[in-house]
Parts: C-alpha cells; structure tokens; sequence
C-alpha cells in the first residue's frame, strides 16, 4: 500500500514537481477524504480511481502538474471548470485566495461540496451548472483550469481570463494533448503544448458548436 510520504517523495519529487507550495498543497489535502471509503487504501497511488457512475478522481501527479503549470500565487482567484469530487479544488485552494468551481453532473456538484466541506476547505465555492460560459459575476480570474476535454477553449472563459493570466487544459483538437493558454492582450493568447493526456469529454453546451449565440442563449 503506497502511504502518502511515498505519493509525494516518488510520483512528485521523483518526477518533475518542484513548485515547494504545489508540493505543500498535495501533502495538506488528505485524498483519502475524496474517495469512497472501500478503496482509500489505494489513495496514494497514481492512478485515477473510480468515485461512481463512471466517474474517477485524477491521478495525483496530473493534479500536482496542472497546478504547478498555472504559477499559482496566493492572492489569485480561480476558476475551475469540472469540480469531480472536489479535490483538484481543495489542492489549490491551499495555494490561492479562492477558488470558484463549477460541475455539470448535479451528483457530482453535491459531492464535491460535501467533500470540501468534511475537509474544512472554506474558499471554494462550488455550484452544479454548465461550465462553457464560466462564472460572469466572479470574473476575472487570474487563473482557470478545465478537468475535462474541450475540442476548443470556450471563448467565455478567454474573455473571463485577467490579461497575462493564464489557463490550462485538455485539447482535443486533433488529438488530446494538455496545453496552457497565456492571455497576453484582449485578443491575443499564447499557447504551449505540455503532455498527451487522456481526461474524460467536456458536455454541455460545448459540444453544441453549429449553434450561434443567440440560440445558445435560448
């Protein structure tokens, strides 16, 4: 059984997670608190684990590499498309001023809140809706992560991005890669590409994309 101290010395030291407040984040949030209780003896280890229905808790060291690539600062506010069972959130909510979170699947919305809350994570903020649009009233953000895969970035979430903040997600253009997105102006955005990765598709309104915007609205 992999014990914590080994999650973090093996799978984030021993690889490539060298952020010392990404390293501190991952060693506070006890995973053992996100995922259901007959298998928490596999919470350490690197792998994505099954949470119901279908759905999983990502792997650690994704988790450590997708907060270490957004520079995190203490005073950011951040948005995340895709709460899962709320742990991606309780990794940086140790790390920022506060986090906003938003998931499509109502279950997962309430687990994600229960799971914050039997934690004591107290800034993040966690509502069940469909994240393509972002969250107007709380932008802009310094920094926004998507957890799911989106065939583009959704233009609201670039428009709700602060200038020189900076986004991260799973593509899936022509195939999945996990890239970052700088805003460098209103209308000019630099993107590198960091990994393949494999996450589950982004739904909603995102896979509607022959609609206009009038119809969206509708």
């Amino acid at each position: 059984m992999t014990s914590k101290d080994q999650m973090i010395e093996r799978q984030l030291r021993g690889r490539d997670i060298k952020d010392p407040e990404v390293i501190r984040a991952m060693r506070e949030v006890d995973r053992r608190l996100f995922v259901p209780d007959d298998i928490r003896e596999y919470a350490y280890v690197d792998e994505p684990l099954p949470i119901g229905k279908g759905q999983t808790i990502s792997q650690p060291y994704i988790v450590a590499f997708m907060a270490q690539n957004l520079e995190l600062n203490e005073d950011d506010v951040v948005l995340e498309i895709g709460s899962g069972c709320g742990y991606n959130a309780a990794v940086l909510s140790r790390i920022v001023k506060q986090v906003y979170s938003i998931e499509i699947v109502e279950w997962l919305a309430d687990l994600a809140r229960n799971n914050l809350q039997k934690a004591g994570i107290r800034n993040v903020e966690a509502i069940h809706g469909d994240g393509y649009k972002g969250w107007p009233g709380k932008a802009p953000f310094d920094k926004i992560m998507l957890t799911a895969s989106t065939p583009k970035i959704p233009e609201p979430l670039k428009q709700q991005l602060k200038i020189e903040g900076l986004l991260i997600a799973p593509v899936s253009d022509s195939f999945e890669n996990l890239v970052v997105m700088r805003k460098k102006d209103e209308d000019d955005y630099c993107m590198k590409d960091l990994l393949p990765v494999r996450f589950v598709p982004m739904t909603g309104q995102v896979q509607k994309p022959y609609y206009n915007e009038d119809e969206q609205e509708k």
